[in-house]
């Protein structure tokens, strides 16, 4: 008969118990590849540690996720901190992770994160200090190896966007520990120098071969630098603390060659187009002027002095002909009149009467005798003729009522 027969329930919290009074167990340090990574919607990581000869359950629970800086992929090298302990409703082991870090490179890690928070509650990455790059430089400033592809890249891509750009090279150390100082003095040299943009960087490589560009010094001298910083530093997925503090950030140096230097040629395009909209808008000006100027000077002559007196001059003959018209009109109906008055003068005339045998009496005084009264025997008088006049004597007198005769 059998003795001793267990639960499993049993088995598997007496196991527990074992692993629980284990001291080792409850706090240790596990190195291996992550495989089978999943982030739970409920804020777990779930994934497995394996080596080249066995695996481990793992799980990070959502109130220790403050121990993982970085997101978790498959295939990464990491060293995991936590407690083995055992799940007794499935009766396994797992390791319970309080703490994650990348292999080799995860003190590197959290010293980068960690003065990536200090430089931040600094103000050094608030976009209000980051300086605008200038659009037209003619002087670039570059601090980077001597030697390698970065300074290779970036003189070709310079020199054929824009070969009249003066490149100047700051020869410095990018790795190992004179790096930092070399940077920084590079840095210095070429604000001194004059550079319109400097750019900062070197090609990739691992954590710690960009670690020079994670100094504390380096960060420094590109936010006090005067001249815009570009910073082009690794691959396009390196990140680095001089990104963050630089002016503008390339993923790449032949980026920052590009964002640096302006297109010589399409500058030129450029200017061809503004040349032609400037030529068309001045045309448009000057015959917009034209017209207003040829309005203003048919105003002018219209309204000029000249003008004016021509056209009062020609207002003065009208008036002029209007006033001969109506004195000829005048003159034409006096001369009428004053022929008619003359007809009536002629009827009228004693030369008319004296030409038709009638004469008239004058005494010697030039008085005409009217009357037989102013005759006086013996007295001298004129007789007017057509012909002269003739001097006589009144010898007799005699009164005739001649109007008296003519009436009966």
């Amino acid at each position: 008969m059998m003795q001793n027969v267990y639960t499993v329930a049993q088995v598997n919290s007496y196991i527990k118990n074992m692993f629980t009074q284990d001291f080792m167990l409850q706090a240790l340090f596990v190195k291996g590849e992550v495989s089978n990574c999943k982030y739970h919607s409920s804020g777990h990581i779930y994934f497995t540690l394996k080596d080249e000869k066995g695996t481990i359950s793992c799980v990070m629970f959502a109130g220790n996720r403050s121990g993982l800086a970085f997101r978790m992929q498959e295939g990464q090298q990491v060293i995991v901190g936590g407690t083995v302990d055992v799940y007794e409703r499935d009766g396994k082991y797992q390791l319970y992770a309080r703490q994650i870090v990348l292999d080799g490179a995860g003190l590197l890690y959290e010293r980068f994160e960690k003065l990536k928070d200090e430089l931040r509650e600094r103000g050094m990455f608030d976009p209000c200090y980051k300086r605008p790059i200038p659009k037209y430089i003619s002087v670039l400033g570059v601090v980077t190896a001597a030697t390698g592809a970065a300074v290779r890249d970036i003189i070709n891509i310079a020199s054929r966007r824009n070969p009249y750009v003066q490149i100047v090279l700051y020869p410095a150390v990018v790795q190992g520990g004179q790096a930092a100082p070399s940077i920084v003095r590079g840095i210095r040299a070429l604000e001194r120098f004059g550079a319109d943009v400097i750019i900062v960087g070197r090609g990739g490589g691992s954590i710690e071969d960009l670690w020079a560009f994670n100094e504390e010094t380096v960060a420094e001298a590109i936010f006090d630098c005067s001249v815009p910083v570009i910073s082009a530093v690794g691959h396009e997925t390196d990140t680095t603390i001089a990104d963050y503090v630089a002016d503008l950030r390339a993923p790449t140096p032949s980026a920052a060659a590009e964002l640096a230097v302006y297109e010589y040629s399409q500058y030129e395009e450029t200017l061809r187009e503004y040349r032609y909209v400037l030529d068309r808008l001045l045309k448009n000006k000057l015959g917009l002027y034209r017209g207003y100027l040829e309005n203003l000077g048919w105003k002018l002559r219209h309204l000029s002095p000249a003008n004016q007196i021509r056209e009062k001059r020609t207002y003065a003959l009208k008036l002029e002909e209007r006033l001969e018209s109506a004195m000829e009109a005048v003159l034409t109906e006096k001369r009428h009149l004053l022929e008619v008055y003359i007809e009536k003068l002629r009827g009228l005339s004693p030369l008319d009467k004296l030409k038709q045998g009638f004469s008239y009496v004058s005494d010697g005084e030039g008085r005409t005798i009217s009357s037989i009264e102013a005759a006086e025997p013996g007295k001298l008088l004129h007789v007017h003729v057509r012909d002269g006049i003739i001097t006589a004597k009144t010898l007799d007198k005699e009164s005739v009522e001649w109007e008296q005769k003519e009436k009966n």
